[in-house]
């Protein structure tokens, strides 16, 4: 049975096995490993903050997402294609291991963000 996201713990699987999903992924992983060149030892750590912060208001993470994606749309142009495979892995990921209010919350919480962040980006 699975369980709710309960806490950082649990966010760290969600991410962990979302971006060992995104780095092999035909559609969009080259975003993240050829044109952004992600170091994950940097990353990763990053995302758990964000999304830790998203689901339990812990206020810590400090980052600017948006400048980031800014700056991968100038060297690649992204298209709202690839916002909406990202949705679509995040949100099987978080059905592969979750469910729950919390799940069903992150969920929400991704496909906004990626909306806010695609409109910005690609305007």
């Amino acid at each position: 049975m699975k369980t709710d996201i309960r806490n950082r713990k649990d966010i760290e699987l969600l991410v962990n096995t979302f971006y060992d999903t995104i780095k092999t992924d035909s559609v969009i992983g080259f975003l993240f490993t050829e044109i952004a060149k992600v170091n994950w030892d940097e990353h990763l750590p990053k995302m758990y903050d964000f999304w830790e912060n998203i689901l339990f208001y812990t206020g810590n993470y400090s980052g600017s997402p948006m400048q980031v994606h800014k700056d991968l749309h100038s060297k690649c142009p992204m298209r709202p294609e690839h916002f909406e495979h990202w949705v679509h892995l995040f949100t099987a990921t978080v059905d592969t291991l979750f469910e729950g209010e919390k799940a069903t919350e992150i969920k929400e919480r991704a496909l906004n963000i990626a909306n806010v962040i695609m409109y910005k980006t690609l305007s």
